[in-house]
């Protein structure tokens, strides 16, 4: 089933064709590459956050992994991701659709530079049967992001190929 608002963001912003509906789960990395057809890296997997007591997204690489002193040099805390139980109330999402489309206002969108190796990357689309196909600059384009971040580690040996800077 498509979520409605992330469908009527996406419509708005001429992306609405890129939604795409998956038969199967797509709420883990490996299961959306699987349903995909992508590699797992080029999953964009959304995260959320605790920072000073308000709620944070984070995109990243799917290969990529958080690191604790990267984040903290961002966020001027250690990470602290949203219980389980309580990512729906917070983000309006169930946890394997969390994405960075029609997220509720005061919530604020960092972009993680582990993505900006690859053409396209694919977040959930609002559920965990949706996904959207979508070139990291688009994503920066049509989400209100706070801006470009580096908190993740393991994706690194991407950076030589693709000329990337951190």
């Amino acid at each position: 089933m498509i979520n409605a608002k992330v469908k009527d963001f996406l419509d708005i912003k001429g992306f609405g064709d890129r939604l795409t509906e998956h038969s199967e789960t797509i709420d883990t990395v490996e299961h959306a590459a699987q349903q995909i057809g992508c590699t797992e890296p080029e999953i964009a997997k959304t995260l959320s956050f605790i920072v000073e007591e308000k709620p944070v997204i984070v995109v990243m690489a799917g290969d990529g992994k958080v690191n604790s002193s990267k984040f903290k040099s961002v966020f001027h805390t250690k990470p602290h991701m949203i219980p389980r139980d309580q990512v729906e109330d917070i983000t309006g999402f169930q946890p394997g659709g969390v994405c960075p489309f029609a997220v509720p206002a005061g919530i604020p969108i960092w972009l993680d530079i582990s993505m900006k190796r690859f053409e396209y990357v694919h977040p959930a689309g609002g559920n965990e049967f949706t996904s959207v196909k979508i070139t990291p600059d688009e994503l920066e384009e049509i989400t209100e992001i706070q801006g470009w971040c580096d908190v993740c580690k393991g994706w690194e040996g991407g950076i030589k190929k693709w000329n990337l800077k951190t």
